[in-house]
């Protein structure tokens, strides 16, 4: 499938406003992280994962892996939606391998959906290239504008 298409103006700014709403999350002041997006329907997330996100036995704890999943594939989608804020309505999670200390790319991708309901997912890449987690979510329109939200804004 193709994403719908968006109308070419005003698309670049969406991003860029989208990749400021996600700067201004209050969640983000705990995770190092950035968000970009590079087209409609995709988003990454560069993220750096360091021992205070580690459990017990020495690797990230999973609180690191469906933060990053959820927001990668939540702006994948929320990318092809210019007018209302998305909501995650669920979300299945794929451990593969342990994440240790060092740099980590959350890829999402827009699946299906172009109304109401969509679905997207993602995937951790480490630092060696390898797939440490997948995920796939379905989000919904909420009531919620995004012209509302204050950290949703166009950059200057």
């Amino acid at each position: 499938m193709t994403p719908p298409d968006l109308p070419a103006q005003g698309e670049e700014a969406h991003f860029r406003a989208l990749e400021s709403l996600y700067a201004a999350a209050p969640i983000n002041r705990l995770f190092e992280s950035t968000l970009v997006i590079p087209a409609p329907g995709v988003a990454r997330i560069h993220f750096l994962v360091d021992e205070r996100y580690f459990h017990a036995g020495g690797a990230a704890h999973g609180t690191s892996y469906f933060k990053m999943l959820d927001d990668a594939a939540f702006y994948a989608a929320n990318s092809l939606v210019t007018d209302r804020f998305l909501l995650t309505t669920a979300f299945n999670l794929l451990f593969t391998k342990p994440l240790k200390a060092g740099p980590v790319v959350a890829e999402g991708r827009w699946v299906s959906g172009q109304r109401r309901v969509f679905v997207a997912e993602a995937r951790l890449i480490d630092a060696e290239g390898e797939e440490a987690a997948r995920g796939t979510g379905t989000f919904m329109r909420s009531r919620i504008a995004l012209a509302g939200l204050p950290g949703y804004r166009a950059a200057p």
